[in-house]
């Protein structure tokens, strides 16, 4: 009996000692309220590396060390996130923009040939595939029993998420690019004409609000308050019980990025056209700073310890102070030369950032030591430069001669 309850000590002690798994990063920036806030950091740190598939706007989603990532050429692939190997693919009709979500052995995916698609994330192979009357932009957002899907066709849908029967649509008058949130039963999501809406569980509209233009950003939930950007340069805090306003703040240019916040500081961040990425306070919209990058931010920040992530359309992927805006280094892998956009969102597992530049490439970066992967356009950059100094070596050898 004695060494019994020894056994029973050790074993608690080793699940106490143990690592806490990381948090996974299962839909569109991070949860269902859209925060972008890991909430659970842990040891798990993966080695640098990247890997080419086709061009990617689309965001990973992680789940059980494995991301899922939607590409330009038409393929959900599922890569293990230790190696950078890819472990299965599936091909749609069209190009992946959306971002993948994942629930219960499952990821789901919208595509511009206009299909929500349930893909096996064992096996890669499909479920069932929804039809929608135009591309699919939207990134869905799965509750227990239903995915929330946008459409270009200017709806939403609430589609079953085990056998992909539509149980109900929501017409908005234009293209819904933006991504749904459901929270508390309540579904908040922006469309291109403008407005914000408020829709229950039966797909009835609870309140709506208009901006001055366009919304294709996603709205975060958090403390009863929804906070959007808009085309119109403004980002909006509302009440989330009834659309009315609590704070606006004018940012200068469009904004395509999403908010993320940050509970535990009261502090949203998001990204503009005019380049910069800024920090409000989430009860007054008072600004606490702004940084410029060297283009358009419509990538969506990851909150992780005292740090933001975000990638800028310049090519580079900034890791910020989130007290300070302060930059705590940066990685271009395209050694500016060769940068291409990041509009993908980054995700955080463990130590570990992910992120995805339009040229197809996804790389691995470990934050605490604040390292990446060496980049093939590294290559290319010494291969110009050897023959640029040949070049030069073989005009100074004629000038030579002529004197």
């Amino acid at each position: 009996m004695k060494i019994k309850n020894l056994i029973m000590v050790f074993m608690a002690l080793g699940m106490i000692l143990s690592p806490v798994s990381a948090a996974d990063w299962t839909v569109f920036h991070g949860n269902l309220q859209h925060t972008g806030f890991a909430e659970e950091p842990s040891d798990f740190s993966a080695s640098t590396w990247y890997l080419q598939i086709g061009g990617v706007k689309s965001s990973p989603a992680i789940f059980n060390k494995v991301a899922y990532i939607g590409s330009i050429d038409g393929k959900l692939y599922a890569i293990n996130l230790e190696t950078g190997s890819v472990i299965w693919s599936y091909k749609t009709s069209g190009a992946i923009i959306s971002s993948p979500a994942v629930l219960n052995g499952t990821v789901f995916v919208g595509s511009m040939d206009g299909y929500l698609y349930a893909i096996e994330t064992d096996t890669g192979d499909l479920k069932w595939k929804f039809k929608t009357g135009n591309s699919i932009e939207s990134s869905p957002a799965v509750t227990n029993d239903t995915v929330y899907v946008g459409s270009d066709d200017c709806r939403l849908y609430a589609v079953d998420i085990d056998n992909g029967s539509k149980e109900w649509e929501f017409y908005t008058g234009d293209a819904v690019k933006s991504s749904p949130a459901p929270v508390n039963g309540t579904v908040y999501v922006a469309s291109s004409n403008g407005k914000i809406y408020a829709i229950n569980e039966n797909g009835e509209e609870l309140w709506s609000y208009t901006t001055g233009d366009a919304v294709q950003s996603s709205p975060a939930f958090w403390n009863d308050t929804v906070y959007v950007g808009s085309d119109d340069g403004t980002l909006y805090a509302l009440s989330a019980g009834d659309g009315s306003i609590v704070w606006r703040q004018s940012l200068g240019n469009r904004i395509r990025s999403s908010p993320a916040v940050d509970d535990e500081e009261n502090s949203v961040f998001i990204g503009s056209d005019d380049g910069n990425i800024t920090s409000l306070d989430t009860r007054t919209g008072k600004l606490k700073w702004s940084i410029r990058t060297g283009a358009a931010v419509r990538s969506t920040p990851a909150i992780f310890d005292s740090k933001i992530a975000v990638g800028s359309d310049d090519g580079t992927l900034y890791i910020l102070n989130k007290y300070s805006g302060k930059e705590e280094w940066a990685y271009s892998p395209g050694y500016y030369l060769f940068n291409s956009p990041v509009s993908s969102s980054p995700v955080v597992y463990g130590k570990t950032v992910y992120f995805a530049t339009e040229n197809g490439y996804i790389y691995s970066l470990n934050s605490e030591k604040e390292e990446g992967p060496a980049s093939v356009f590294g290559y290319y950059l010494a291969a110009i430069i050897i023959a640029v100094a040949g070049v030069i070596l073989v005009v100074w050898k004629v000038i030579s001669r002529r004197r």
